[in-house]
């Protein structure tokens, strides 16, 4: 008998959401596990107990109160990964202050934007990262900054008021961290718990910016229950305990290390390691190895670079079971070389987005190795998905459309933005997500791109995962893009981007060949480019509209991209 006649699943669950505070969770946890490691951060060469990451958060949140931070008002973090991120982002919710994430690549009008569209009140920021010297940035962006322990006045960022560095550092017109931290002795910890108590559930607690690849970016904003649940059932899915220690090499300033990574970890009662401040294949491995990690995130690029690491060979992972491969479609053949070489046998798919607190999807231990290896999974707890047809109608199981989803996990609103948010939500609830899936009868979901992403070429509708997965069968191929160029004659072409693996050689000819019994030949590669890398967000995501303007320059389209658009 089939369980579903049409695309839709709902996620049944013995266990129920949980009704608390990011602050009330954490302390929790902390009276439950004191004396278990919480927090490993290597390269700062820092270790917490639980019970000091307890009382390292309680000081930064009475700090936070005694420089004027009130319920509601905007924290930004400016940063790339370390300790002190993490004690930010449990000290702002202890005290219900609302964690504004700002992409470390961030140039100035960026930061901005930011910062006076959410009316961030106080900005935490690391001196430089990279080849960005934040103070520098700040500095341009508020000439003024001169003002005592980190006051700021400025008319562009009128709801900015104190300006903190990482580090031990100090830099005139900012206040330190120490000299924040230092602060904390003024406010009682009667008066901490007093304005916790304050706090309920679904108070926003953390605005996520999008990508903006058309637009301005909006704010994502979550509350304690979409976090704190959706952080608590990704580690029930990776069957967490307190005995679990988890590699997080993925940016705390994503939903994929804040809620997949620090929430995952904290409501088990499991360790955080971090590796590095930024990705590093090396650190990973190393860490792995040394710290007896039993979980590592990741997106696909990520482990790509860790499989293909020369250090990959010298290193053991007894210990590693499980952990998330997510954030971009996750190629079969990838998978399956993680599973085997690295051992992570348990590890699994996840996927949703940040307006979804982010994930609604995920397979499982328990699921059969070709499901975890072609699927994102099936409907976490509480949640609902559909799938639907052009004309929003619940689409036929098999066929195509776009998935929307339902539940706890959705954002209550994108940031003074109520446009954006009518679009995103329907009136019923629904988030649409843009992406298009298939659902088979048994609730397990396939993405197969992008709706922007589907390539049309006379009439014939590719779906660029579909001939992706093709390219990545091939032995001389690290990684392939697909994306849809402009075509007079066709509407559209498909193009490949390509990434050869070290010391290989490959023409487009052989490709083209490769494919020829592998696909119908209007999804064989019309254009093919060869790269070292492609164009990719922090995150890890690759950047498909760039590519696409990079192709149509390159391939002189720019005629045919005027009329496909006219």
């Amino acid at each position: 008998m089939k369980l579903f006649r049409r695309s839709y699943a709902s996620g049944g669950s013995e266990q129920p959401l949980l009704g608390c505070t990011v602050g009330e969770l954490f302390d929790s946890v902390v009276s439950h596990y004191p004396h278990h490691e919480a927090l490993v951060s290597r390269h700062q060469n820092l270790r917490y107990t639980y019970r000091e990451l307890g009382q390292a958060v309680d000081d930064l949140a009475r700090a936070l109160m005694a420089i004027g931070v009130a319920k509601g008002d905007r924290v930004g973090i400016w940063s790339q990964n370390n300790a002190e991120w993490v004690l930010v982002q449990f000290a702002t919710g202890k005290i219900g202050a609302i964690l504004v994430n700002i992409n470390p690549a961030y140039r100035v009008p960026e930061l901005e934007y930011a910062l006076k569209q959410s009316g961030t009140k106080v900005l935490i920021l690391a001196p430089s990262y990279r080849t960005s010297n934040y103070v520098e940035m700040m500095r341009q962006l508020i000439p003024t900054l001169s003002g005592a322990n980190g006051e700021v006045e400025s008319e562009t960022l009128p709801e900015l008021k104190t300006v903190i560095t990482l580090g031990e550092e100090e830099h005139a017109g900012f206040l330190s961290w120490a000299g924040l931290v230092g602060r904390a002795s003024e406010i009682s910890k009667e008066d901490m718990y007093t304005r916790q108590a304050e706090l309920q559930f679904d108070d926003p607690i953390n605005i996520q910016y999008t990508s903006g690849t058309t637009g301005l970016p909006k704010g994502a904003t979550l509350t304690h229950h979409n976090i704190v649940n959706n952080g608590y059932f990704i580690g029930e899915a990776m069957r967490f305990t307190n005995e679990d220690r988890l590699c997080i090499p993925v940016p705390f300033y994503h939903c994929f290390g804040m809620v997949l990574g620090n929430l995952a970890a904290v409501t088990h009662g499991a360790t955080m390691v971090l590796p590095s401040d930024r990705f590093e294949a090396a650190a990973v491995l190393e860490t792995l190895q040394e710290e007896g990690c039993t979980a590592v995130h990741g997106v696909p690029t990520m482990f790509s670079a860790m499989m293909e690491h020369p250090d990959l060979e010298k290193r053991r992972f007894p210990k590693l079971r499980t952990g998330i491969m997510a954030g971009s479609p996750c190629p079969i053949e990838l998978m399956k070389q993680v599973i085997s070489v690295m051992g992570a046998r348990e590890i699994t798919i996840a996927y949703g987005m940040t307006e979804t607190s982010p994930v609604s999807f995920q397979t499982t231990a328990d699921d059969p190795i070709e499901l975890r290896v072609s699927t994102v999974g099936r409907i976490h707890p509480h949640v609902e998905a559909k799938i639907i047809d052009k004309l929003g109608k619940t689409a036929p199981i098999g066929e195509p459309g776009e998935l929307c989803t339902r539940g706890y996990l959705v954002m209550p609103y994108y940031w003074n933005n109520p446009e954006a948010t009518a679009e995103a939500i329907d009136v019923v609830g629904w988030m649409h997500t843009g992406d298009l899936a298939v659902m088979d009868e048994n609730g397990y979901v396939n993405i197969v791109g992008r709706i922007k992403d589907m390539i049309s070429r006379g009439g014939e509708k590719v779906f660029p995962r579909e001939v992706e997965e093709v390219l990545y069968t091939h032995p001389s191929i690290s990684e392939a893009q697909i994306i849809g160029v402009p075509s007079v004659k066709y509407g559209e072409e498909v193009m490949a981007w390509v990434k050869l693996k070290e010391g290989e050689t490959l023409t487009p000819d052989g490709i083209r060949e490769f494919c020829k019994d592998r696909m119908a030949y209007f999804k064989i590669p019309r254009y093919i480019k060869f790269v070292t890398e492609f164009p990719m967000t922090v995150t890890g995501k690759v950047q498909k509209y760039k590519m696409r303007e990079v192709s149509i320059e390159e391939l002189g389209l720019q005629d045919a991209a005027r009329i496909k658009t006219a």
